[in-house]
């Protein structure tokens, strides 16, 4: 569970990323998770845009993809949310969240 102090240093280093992942008119299909998973693993911290063409509310979408994938929801604005999760290999570590 993610503090306020480390939620706000997430949202900081999000700011300056472009959405890695887009979610469609087909919403939250296998392959959008198992593409969604092997981002987190190399980057941790992941944005994500939903396109027009779907219905799916950003705050419904973002908790159901944090849940299957084992992530913190850090944010949500319009139509894209970020999810962050501490790699599993130490060596690909960047994050280092305040205490």
């Amino acid at each position: 569970m993610l503090t306020g102090k480390q939620r706000a240093y997430l949202r900081g280093l999000a700011a300056q990323l472009q959405p890695a992942v887009y979610i469609g008119k087909e919403n939250l299909t296998a392959s959008v998770v198992t593409e969604m998973h092997d981002y987190l693993n190399a980057h941790e911290l992941l944005k994500v845009k939903i396109q027009e063409g779907s219905d799916l509310q950003t705050k419904d979408a973002a908790n159901e993809a944090a849940q299957r994938l084992g992530a913190e929801f850090v944010q949500a604005i319009g139509r894209r949310f970020v999810l962050y999760r501490k790699a599993q290999d130490p060596e690909k570590r960047n994050i280092v969240l305040p205490k």
